[in-house]
């Protein structure tokens, strides 16, 4: 249960029983997924679309089996076993989908994939240039028809009306095809092929829509007539009729017999029988059947054995000597299918045949099925496939032996070191070009402080400088939009121990030469804002108290606001009396959006506080300047003088009562009922005021939890959370209060930790990293990061806008 109705062209279709066992099914574009097994509390699996899923009846198990596609609807499992579907859009027939496989999906429109380190993905088959679209096909095996068409790809065209055969040739490890010509075409501009099957006769069955127009919004208004539709059979020019018959009432080895037929559908029916009975007493024929044969008839046998329960270790060691490549590669995916530990010796077997195993697919397979085991059993896979130099260029090799070792980067992370210390296999050509920036990569993208550590080791661990700068381009992809702050001191030295070092990093290690020329950089207004930021970012590590007149500077007379507010995060951590001075004496001109960053300067320390405060005493600032959030942060440092002043002009500022919350989520109900909001202005609104802090959809902040997952369908606990954002604080999100040995306080909530600094995140996403040894105290707040009031602004529609955004199962198109 749990499939996403959001959309009618875009649901859970196409159930094909696959020759392992599995239910397979594919999942369109624009509807989402929260599935486990019904009637059951287990962990829900979520999806955003365009996935190819399967199911194991009497394992009662769901799974991803790979992500991404065209809005997916149709599911062709070949002779082979292997997957694929159509695409919705053009110059293309579909994709081949493998196990554990990312592919290429509309990202602006359908959302991320689901792994943000993913770092590629797989493109359609390749095709020559075609209108759209084939969104169902099969490949012929059906026997019938004449053997020009064996092997052939059949789609349906319901744009064009017709159907197109195409030549399906390999392309290494995956397909191509290319267009021969249209069995089935017609002038009836009512013909709308929409599904097509092979059928026990080993004819093509083609399903009509037969509608005028074959358009998202006809049938969404109900413009279509139930009675209009057709099927059409396909068939050679002479046929033998085909007599009734009925597998289950045959004996298990007759059934055998049947997985010669040339009709895959009958073989995969027999295959399918044998598996309901599980016939103990025909797995010694089976396994004659798979020492005796090569081809086809191995590789059905193979797959009766397993149905049968006969696929043990001792033949699993056997078969995956076959000499049929096929044998092989299924050997290994039924070997690793449990997801879990493989015996010992299967394990020393499958990295043997890693090093020599000459056909592609076995070693795309090798490397999909490796993915699936623990990282002791993984890796001896990985080294032998790593040594296949001809796989450099292969369309699917290079990312699935990337997500394969990606699978254990953070579970494993010491086994991934330890695999990367291997001298020899930096040189690889597989390694150089397809993991050495990437594996650099997903720990600076990842960015915590163990992570960053990895990306030390690496760094040292590099044969060559070519090799550090390969992990150099890695590292800046992931760090380009993030500041130095985060960066362990042993990372940098590393960085310029094996690299020179840029700008940036010779500031951090107190060459004055470099604090002077990024000085100069900062104060050039003709330089580039982001060269610009850059600088102004590294002094927020450094203790560079010559910085400070010149950020005041461009506090006072940049026209960037970007680099103003840059300025007075950077400023405040420093403590020079004139900053406080400098901040206040500009408060009145400065623009809304500075006012945040100044507050969270000026609360940051008590004397700065008391300040601000004292204008306000003065009538020199409205006491309706400084919000809510801002005066509990201030009253955070325990000095009398504050406290009476906040008390004096703003009374208890702890906030609504829990009486007050509730009525106001019944007010927001009864409001958001009234009328659906239109969600694109939602998107908006949600960038301004909740982005800052959260992602939807892959797009916002990182401050607080990602809200895709989240349960946005129900209002209510939806409510709670934006009204009274403290009544439940996610783990990980939790507010702390760092008092520093320089008087400072800060407020967030811890984003890393370690044995040397403090990483404090703050509702801004502004990363304050503070020594252990500076800090005098660290405790947890009970109240929520996240402020109060978010909706007290907006009016009635906007509201109703917000929340139609918010309720949103998919991105927008």
């Amino acid at each position: 249960e749990g499939f996403g109705l959001e959309d009618t062209h875009s649901v859970v279709n196409s159930l094909r029983w696959g020759p392992d066992g599995w239910l397979y099914a594919a999942q369109g574009s624009t509807v989402t997924g929260n599935v486990r097994r019904y009637g059951t509390d287990e962990p829900i699996v979520h999806s955003m679309g365009q996935q190819i899923w399967r199911y194991h009846p009497e394992r009662r198990r769901y799974e991803v089996f790979a992500e991404g596609g065209g809005n997916a609807f149709g599911v062709e499992i070949d002779a082979k076993g292997r997957i694929f579907s159509g695409h919705n859009g053009g110059d293309t027939r579909g994709f081949h989908y493998v196990q554990g496989g990312y592919c290429r999906k509309g990202f602006a429109k359908h959302g991320a994939l689901s792994n943000p380190y993913a770092f590629g993905y797989f493109e359609p088959m390749v095709h020559h240039q075609v209108p759209r679209f084939t969104h169902d096909f099969v490949i012929y095996a059906g026997g019938s028809l004449p053997t020009s068409y064996h092997g052939k790809l059949f789609g349906v065209e319901p744009l064009q009306g017709q159907v197109v055969e195409s030549e399906f040739t390999s392309d290494r490890s995956s397909f191509k095809t290319r267009d021969l010509s249209r069995p089935l075409k017609t002038d009836d501009p009512w013909f709308r092929p929409v599904d097509i099957v092979v059928g026990p006769d080993g004819a093509i069955y083609v399903a009509d829509f037969c509608e005028q127009r074959i358009d998202h919004s006809s049938h969404y208004a109900s413009r279509v007539d139930r009675t209009s539709g057709r099927i059409y059979r396909l068939t050679a020019k002479e046929v033998s009729t085909v007599r009734s018959f009925d597998l289950s009432k045959l004996t298990s080895r007759e059934l055998m017999e049947w997985l010669s037929h040339d009709n895959k559908w009958d073989r995969q029916t027999a295959l399918r029988v044998l598996a309901d009975r599980r016939d103990s007493a025909i797995v010694p024929h089976l396994r004659s059947l798979i020492e005796a044969h090569s081809g086809q008839l191995a590789l059905e046998a193979l797959w009766g054995l397993h149905a049968s329960g006969g696929l043990d270790e001792a033949v699993t060691l056997e078969t995956l000597d076959h000499a049929d490549p096929y044998v092989r590669l299924w050997s290994a995916r039924l070997a690793c299918d449990e997801g879990t530990r493989v015996t010992a010796p299967v394990a020393r077997k499958l990295a043997a045949l890693a090093r020599r195993e000459s056909h592609v697919e076995v070693r795309s397979q090798l490397a999909c099925s490796a993915r699936r085991l623990p990282a002791e059993q993984l890796f001896p896979i990985l080294r032998g496939l790593l040594r296949h130099a001809d796989d450099v260029n292969d369309p699917h090799i290079p990312l699935l032996l990337w997500w394969a070792l990606e699978s254990k980067a953070e579970t494993d992370r010491e086994a991934v070191l330890g695999f990367v210390s291997e001298e020899e296999l930096w040189t690889l050509p597989l390694v150089e070009e397809h993991l050495v920036e990437r594996v650099m990569r997903r720990y600076a993208a990842a960015g915590s402080r163990v992570d960053l550590a990895a990306c030390t080791q690496l760094l040292r661990l590099a044969p060559s400088p070519h090799h550090v700068q390969l992990l150099m381009q890695g590292f800046e992809k992931a760090v380009k939009v993030r500041p130095l702050a985060a960066w362990p001191e042993d990372l940098v030295t590393t960085i310029l121990e094996r690299d020179s070092g840029s700008l940036a990093l010779r500031v951090r290690q107190g060459d004055q030469e470099a604090v002077r020329k990024a000085l100069q950089v900062i104060a050039d207004e003709e330089a580039l804002v982001d060269e610009r930021l850059r600088y102004v970012g590294v002094f927020a590590e450094v203790d560079q108290s010559s910085c400070v007149p010149v950020l005041l500077s461009v506090l006072k007379n940049s026209e960037s606001e970007v680099l103003r507010s840059a300025t007075l995060t950077t400023l405040s951590y420093y403590r020079e009396p004139a900053i406080a001075t400098g901040v206040l004496d500009l408060y009145d001109d400065l623009p809304d959006n500075l006012y945040e960053p100044a507050h969270h300067l000026l609360a940051s320390r008590p004397t700065w506080s008391l300040e601000l405060l004292r204008k306000v005493n003065r009538g020199e600032i409205e006491s309706t300047a400084l919000p809510r959030t801002l005066l509990r942060r201030i009253l955070l440092h325990p000095d009398p003088e504050i406290a009476t002043l906040v008390s004096k002009h703003w009374g208890e500022v702890e906030g609504s009562t829990t009486e007050a919350m509730r009525t106001r989520v019944e007010q927001l109900s009864e409001t958001i009922a009234k009328a659906s909001g239109n969600p694109y202005e939602g998107e908006v609104l949600f960038a301004k005021r909740c982005g800052k802090c959260h992602t939807l959809f892959g797009n916002g902040g990182d401050v607080g939890p990602d809200l895709t997952s989240y349960q946005r369908d129900d209002l209510e606990r939806l409510l709670v959370s934006v009204v009274n954002p403290s009544a439940e604080i996610r783990e990980g999100y939790e507010n702390y209060a760092v008092v520093t040995t320089d008087g400072r306080i800060l407020n967030g909530f811890l984003a890393d930790r370690d044995e040397q600094v403090v990483i404090v995140r703050d509702l801004e996403g502004r990363n304050a990293v503070v020594p252990q040894t500076a800090i005098v105290e660290l405790q947890a707040l009970e109240r929520s990061v996240m402020p109060e009031g978010t909706l007290e602004k907006l009016t009635e529609e906007q509201i109703q806008h917000l929340f139609a955004y918010l309720r949103s199962s998919q991105p927008l198109p």
